[in-house]
């Protein structure tokens, strides 16, 4: 399960070590750790990590499933993680060590800024190619993190991103050897610590407002 170290000033939230799924007890996991993430006073930053071949291979689709009847709530809880890490009042970097794939594509774009391992592992939204629509909160913020023509094709075709094509295509910010995904990620994250966490919070909350309008809906989360 998640767990949350502190290195100073930066909070270090590692994912996991398997597929890092959104299965809700993750999902609680997570929100627990930004809980204490929000409660640390002074300077402060938050990476997300994981460890092994995957940052996150997105929504749970055995637990959801085996319990369709909880399927706007559990969509809902999905958008209300990456509603809350997209206005989070301090600095965010997701440092994509594996395949960051589907919603946990998604998580990592509610980050202010990400880093990749350039060799090996793909950025992906594979929802056109295995018949999942986009919710309206998940296209909201997809296109409002990525340049047009890049979400364009990252949505309609799945094409799989590796670290250069992703930087390249704006997807992501660094793309680096895997033994300095982690570390950059931590010296990005230094570097902008400093910033007053009411005033990034209002920035972020103001300059996504409708994109969080939509995430925050638990009336219709599917549309």
């Amino acid at each position: 399960m998640p767990t949350l170290e502190r290195h100073d000033e930066v909070l270090v939230l590692d994912l996991g070590d398997g597929e890092n799924r959104f299965h809700p007890d993750w999902i609680a996991s997570v929100n627990a750790a930004l809980d204490e993430a929000e409660q640390v006073q002074g300077p402060r930053a938050l990476v997300t990590a994981a460890t092994g071949k995957f940052y996150s291979n997105g929504l749970d689709l055995d637990w959801l499933m085996a319990n369709a009847d909880h399927h706007e709530g559990y969509v809902a809880d999905v958008h209300h993680l990456f509603a809350r890490m997209l206005a989070l009042p301090m600095p965010t970097v997701a440092a994509l060590q594996g395949h960051t794939f589907a919603a946990g594509a998604m998580f990592s774009l509610a980050h202010d800024l990400r880093v990749m391992r350039a060799d090996r592992g793909f950025w992906c939204l594979p929802e056109a190619d295995i018949n999942i629509p986009f919710t309206p909160g998940m296209s909201a913020l997809i296109q409002a993190r990525l340049a047009p023509q890049t979400a364009h094709e990252a949505m309609l075709t799945a094409r799989r991103y590796g670290g250069h094509d992703a930087e390249a295509a704006g997807i992501v910010d660094r793309a680096v050897s895997e033994q300095d995904v982690r570390p950059t990620a931590v010296e990005l994250a230094r570097s902008l610590a400093a910033k007053d966490a009411a005033t990034m919070g209002t920035i972020k909350s103001r300059m996504y407002a409708p994109v969080l309008d939509v995430l925050r809906d638990k009336d219709a989360p599917l549309g």
